[in-house]
């Protein structure tokens, strides 16, 4: 049997903490139900039979098998449920409230911001203060239900993924401990290796999962005693990771981690009607490319390739297109836009619209101030004054203080959609 000697690992105290169904929990202790007990379900577009759930209270999902991703004609009729529409800009604000407690237990470079709802917390060096890592997560789990009526689970593990693996697969389930587990290398055997299926692993997902099923590998515990040397020759550096994390092994230390620039950015939408008019389409795709520019400056990159996806209504049975192309790097709201219609007035056939996507790939740093040799280089400046001014304005006043006139046409949709969060109304 293949064993690690573990002597030579990092050994922290970190926590993996997640709020209990947090979008459908914010909205039951916003209503004083408690949120193991409400039956709440979180839709967009409630009004359809189509509408999506976003969030469903643990009681929903094990009464009645509601789940995220659901559609409203899945809900019974005349059944306890309650279906509200999201409201995101509550949901972020709880998220900022839970963050403040959690940075009064570790410094911010011990804190790892996963998503809106889960977070890392490395409290090795908060133990000397406020005692174990089970004694820390259980006064976190009750400050948060003493202040805000939320129900927070804990996985706790020697590093980043034991702690996650310790979170999904026992934590969350477990009412028993109050929603904590503890995994630590030593369990490695009777914890990691029965998880099951493979796609309950952090990391593999069904493609992977097939892949290794071709190799004969079934379970955790097989992935653990596998030839390392051969998963690294059939799936490269992924295999050989997914051989480590089969054993409990990160060294990823939370204080260390840094933050690097996104490979990609972009923007999606679907639209609230089919498009048959290009000129109102085109309206879309400059305000998308024109937010997608922003983000880019925000973060001091640019990017040498856009991509430009366009999809046909369902009525008229069209699939769409997308289409990229290579440019010099650039952040130009001005030039990204230019590419993005040159690409769709050079594929687009004339059929209604859809769905318009905007994606800015090969995105690097920007180190200097890059000058194009095809136009003159006080033009170039002044283009990026420009951009610079209307992008300190919309972040003091908001995006719509600053907008082109064509978003006030009937095609424009960022001025609506500028009170969305994530799509959702806030």
């Amino acid at each position: 049997m293949i064993r690690i000697d573990y002597s030579q690992e990092p050994r922290r105290d970190v926590l993996c903490i997640d709020v209990k169904s947090f979008f459908a929990s914010v909205e039951a202790a916003s209503r004083g139900l408690h949120p193991l007990k409400a039956y709440i379900v979180v839709m967009s577009k409630p009004d359809i039979a189509g509408g999506l759930v976003l969030a469903a209270s643990p009681r929903v999902k094990s009464e009645y098998g509601i789940k995220t991703g659901s559609r409203r004609f899945e809900i019974p009729k005349n059944s306890h449920i309650q279906i509200v529409e999201p409201r995101m800009g509550l949901y972020v604000k709880t998220n900022l409230r839970i963050i403040e407690v959690f940075k009064q237990f570790v410094s911010e470079n011990d804190l790892h911001i996963y998503s809106i709802d889960e977070s890392f917390l490395d409290v090795t060096a908060s133990r000397t203060l406020f005692g174990s890592a089970d004694e820390i997560a259980k006064k976190i789990q009750q400050t948060i239900w003493d202040r805000y009526r939320l129900i927070v689970s804990v996985g706790i593990g020697d590093n980043p993924l034991l702690a996650k693996l310790a979170l999904d697969n026992e934590a969350k389930h477990c009412a028993a401990t109050r929603y904590t587990a503890e995994w630590r290398y030593e369990d490695v055997p009777h914890t990691v290796w029965n998880i099951h299926p493979l796609t309950n692993m952090w990391g593999i997902g069904e493609r992977t999962a097939r892949n290794l099923q071709r190799l004969g590998i079934h379970t955790v515990r097989q992935l653990a005693q596998y030839d390392v040397k051969k998963l690294k020759s059939s799936h490269g550096v992924i295999g050989e990771q997914l051989f480590y994390h089969a054993h409990g092994i990160d060294q990823s230390i939370i204080s260390e981690k840094y933050t690097p620039v996104s490979t990609s950015y972009g923007k999606s939408q679907v639209l609230n009607r089919d498009y048959v008019i290009q000129e109102e389409t085109e309206v879309v795709i400059q305000e998308m490319a024109d937010q997608v520019a922003a983000r880019l400056r925000e973060h001091h990159a640019e990017c040498g390739l856009v991509h430009v996806s366009i999809g046909y209504s369902r009525d008229v049975g069209g699939s769409g297109f997308s289409r990229q192309m290579t440019v010099y790097p650039t952040n130009s709201s001005k030039k990204i836009i230019e590419v993005c219609l040159h690409l769709f007035r050079t594929h687009y056939t004339g059929l209604p619209v859809r769905t318009v996507a905007v994606q800015c790939g090969k995105v690097q740093h920007r180190t200097s101030w890059q000058l194009d040799l095809f136009e003159e280089a006080e033009k170039t400046i002044s283009q990026e004054k420009l951009e610079h001014v209307m992008d300190q304005v919309r972040s003091r006043y908001g995006y719509t203080s600053l907008v082109h006139a064509s978003s006030l046409t009937r095609g424009g949709t960022a001025v609506n959609r500028s009170g969305l969060i994530g799509g959702h109304k806030k």
